[in-house]
C-alpha cells in the first residue's frame, strides 16, 4: 500500500530521463518540473506488485473534479506500463502534484468516463493521439482520488 511518504523512499523509473525529472521535482519540493509550457506533471508512487516495494515515476496529468487524471500510454507500446499494472494490483498510491503531497486511491476510468477524459488529455498532450495509433490496445486512463 503506497502512501504519500513513499515518494521519498521509492525506487525511480528505469528510464533515466524520467528518473532524473522525478528526482529534480521532489528535491525542489515540487517547484521545479511541475509545469512546462502549460503541461503539468505529478510524481506517482505505487507498490510493486511482485516486490512489494514502492516505485515512483513522473506523469502528465489533468484534473476532473477533485480527481487527478493520468494516461497509461507507455508511448503507444502494446503493453500497459508497470506503474499502471502496480496500481491495478494495489490502488493505494502516493502523489505529489506541485507542492501538494497526498495519498490517493486509484481506479481505472470506465468506458463512459474514458471518452471525455481521453479528449481532455489529448488536448493537454497531443502526442497521446499518436500513441493510440501505434497500438491495438485501448490506452487506459486512471483517476487518482485524494484521500487526505
Amino acid at each position: 500500500m503506497a502512501v504519500a511518504d513513499d515518494l521519498d523512499r521509492a525506487t525511480d523509473s528505469k528510464w533515466d530521463w524520467v528518473a532524473e525529472q522525478t528526482r529534480t521535482y521532489l528535491a525542489s519540493g515540487g517547484t521545479e518540473g511541475h509545469e512546462s509550457d502549460g503541461v503539468y506533471t505529478l510524481v506517482l508512487a505505487t507498490t510493486g506488485r511482485r516486490t512489494g516495494e514502492p516505485r515512483r515515476t513522473c506523469l502528465i496529468y489533468g484534473t476532473s473534479g477533485d480527481d487527478f487524471v493520468v494516461v497509461a500510454s507507455k508511448g503507444g507500446a502494446d503493453e500497459d506500463p508497470e506503474w499502471f499494472k502496480n496500481l491495478q494490483s494495489d490502488p493505494s498510491v502516493g502523489v505529489q502534484a506541485g507542492t501538494r503531497r497526498f495519498t490517493a486511491r486509484a481506479r481505472v476510468a470506465s468506458p463512459a468516463e474514458r471518452e471525455p477524459l481521453w479528449a481532455q488529455m489529448v488536448s493537454i498532450f497531443p502526442l497521446y493521439a499518436e500513441y493510440a495509433q501505434r497500438t491495438d490496445r485501448v490506452i487506459p486512463i486512471a483517476l487518482l482520488t485524494p484521500q487526505d
